[in-house]
């Protein structure tokens, strides 16, 4: 995935074999958080991607000095941050016909799709600094704290978002036709299973 650190980097060389062995053991997990950010697997990839070659060249500080996943996790959101504020975002392509299916891959993230259609739905309709706090709490269980630290917020900021981002899921779900059981507890969380994908 990542090659290079590209030219004009003039720092320690990366530990590229450790560098490897934790994007090949973390890389699923982080295109995971990455969907459930982005509501597409292409743009989940590119996401990934980003992050990991923001990473690459800092790689020898951060695994000195930070918890690995906590910082890859700040990438990650960040990114998504960045690419959410930029003005072609906005844009939409002209509807198209759609490729064929055809690969296995393709066939189960379809699967995907079609099966947490109406969570992802309901997670697009978030402004994104709630559904960030909405994956990272819920994906990753986090804590309110680690979740401050992983987007440089106040603790105060991720309880109001976490509120009212579950408040806002759990209307959308139950106007689409999928209600969340329960009344809201304390500290809510909605009830949705990780997405997984079918590799077979």
């Amino acid at each position: 995935m990542v090659e290079s650190a590209g030219s004009g980097w003039d720092g320690p060389a990366p530990d590229d074999a450790g560098f490897r062995q934790w994007m090949l053991v973390r890389s699923p997990a982080l295109r995971r958080k990455a969907y459930l950010l982005c509501g597409d697997w292409s743009a989940a990839d590119d996401l990934v991607q980003d992050a990991l070659v923001a990473m690459y060249p800092r790689w020898s500080r951060i695994v000195r000095g930070r918890n690995v996943d906590a910082y890859a996790n700040r990438v990650l959101v960040g990114k998504h941050v960045d690419a959410r504020r930029r003005p072609w975002r906005r844009e939409r392509p002209a509807d198209g016909v759609p490729d064929a299916v055809d690969s296995a891959s393709e066939r189960a993230i379809a699967a995907v799709d079609e099966r947490d259609g109406p969570l992802m739905a309901a997670l697009a309709t978030l402004p994104v600094g709630q559904r960030a706090v909405l994956v990272l709490r819920f994906t990753d269980d986090l804590s309110i704290e680690e979740i401050a630290h992983v987007m440089g917020i106040p603790a105060g900021t991720v309880k109001s978002r976490l509120s009212r981002g579950t408040e806002a899921l759990r209307a959308h779900l139950e106007v689409a036709g999928h209600p969340v059981g329960g009344t809201a507890p304390a500290d809510p969380a909605p009830t949705f299973a990780p997405v997984t994908e079918d590799r077979s």
